[in-house]
């Protein structure tokens, strides 16, 4: 099958720009014909504030790939979408935020209507939502073949705002480093990491205030990319009285530097208040380091409940607090981290793929 990936790649970073590079060289190697259409602009800089390509790859870039796109060149969408109506069996859209939905639109309207077009939605509504948002998602969502998510919960909210198929798989790993585990100190370093883009729903501050209840003794590395800046957050570190205790590290992360990251901490925290799916925790696994994770959408999921990690509820200090706290209790740290192992992408990539491919065939094959 002749396919094209609508979405980011390299220059673009992060693990948007991996997955979409990932599934490319996956979809070659399984025999297909494919193409990337990326973007020469993806974002408006006021609405992505932060760093958005690197200089270097991060990841085996795919040579078949164009950065055609921009969100201020409307000729443009369309003109692509010309393009590929004669030179492709079907489009894959990988939409990140409702902002794509425009040059989206505009590249459906050159593509006609003869090719198979499959959303491949990350998160079918944003985190952080505008009013205009649920609009523009409906819009898209009706206007292709089929709907591709990574949860059940994900698929029942597109259901919700399309009558086009949606199917749904777990989202495969795309790993910025190979399995590289870490030695098993013979004591704990009483240090947990945060790690990633800082936004709201990912509940930096619900963590900083169960660790100013929890043990004394533990400290914290914020290792990421601050949306909006770091002031809220080290206002909140004063007023919590942890300022000994919380140590920033603010700025994107590039693969090289996440075994220093990952280096002399004891579990890897996401505390978010809501979640589609996450690589985090399957890269701290890389390293060897437990996870300590809410229940919001599929994020758990990688983590064995006392085995390898621990699950707490979530946007609620007090649970998380009970997770620290029993984490740190009777030799718990190490036990977790003896148990943790790198993941399999094999299997997961397999159904994926599956998956994928049945939302692009024609409709009535």
């Amino acid at each position: 099958m002749r396919l094209a990936i609508v979405g980011p790649t390299f220059p673009y970073k992060g693990g948007a720009a991996r997955h979409v590079t990932e599934l490319a060289h996956r979809l070659t190697a399984a025999g297909h014909q494919v193409c990337i259409e990326s973007w020469r602009a993806q974002y408006p800089r006021r609405l992505y504030p932060g760093r958005q390509t690197v200089d270097v790859p991060e990841f085996p870039t795919f040579p078949a790939s164009r950065r055609d796109l921009a969100w201020y060149r409307p000729d443009g969408w369309w003109r692509v979408g010309r393009r590929l109506a004669g030179s492709v069996d079907a489009v894959v859209l990988a939409v990140y935020s409702p902002v794509q939905v425009p040059p989206y639109l505009g590249l459906l309207a050159g593509l006609g209507r003869g090719v198979p077009v499959v959303a491949l939605v990350n998160n079918v509504l944003p985190h952080e939502r505008r009013p205009v948002d649920v609009a523009l998602v409906r819009w898209l969502l009706g206007r292709v073949t089929s709907v591709f998510v990574h949860s059940a919960e994900q698929a029942a909210l597109a259901r919700t705002l399309t009558r086009r198929p949606v199917r749904w798989a777990p989202l495969a790993p795309h790993l910025p480093v190979p399995a590289q585990p870490l030695p098993i100190p013979d004591e704990p370093f009483r240090r947990l990491l945060f790690f990633g883009l800082v936004r709201p729903y990912k509940g930096l501050d619900v963590l900083l205030r169960a660790l100013a209840a929890g043990p004394p003794d533990v400290r914290l590395r914020v290792a990421g990319e601050f949306w909006g800046g770091t002031a809220e957050t080290e206002a909140l570190v004063v007023e919590l009285g942890l300022g000994a205790r919380v140590d920033l590290y603010p700025g994107y992360v590039p693969s090289e530097d996440l075994p220093t990251r990952f280096a002399e901490v004891d579990a890897l925290v996401l505390p978010y208040r809501a979640a589609t799916a996450s690589q985090n925790a399957w890269i701290a696994h890389q390293f060897g380091v437990p996870v300590i994770a809410t229940r919001a959408g599929a994020l758990a999921d990688p983590v064995r409940d006392g085995v390898d990690g621990l699950v707490c509820a979530a946007d609620d200090v007090a649970d998380l607090t009970r997770a620290i706290t029993l984490f740190y209790t009777d030799g718990e740290a190490l036990r977790l981290r003896s148990a943790v192992r790198p993941v399999d992408p094999e299997p997961i990539w397999q159904r994926y793929l599956a998956t994928l491919l049945d939302g692009a065939e024609p409709p009535g094959r």
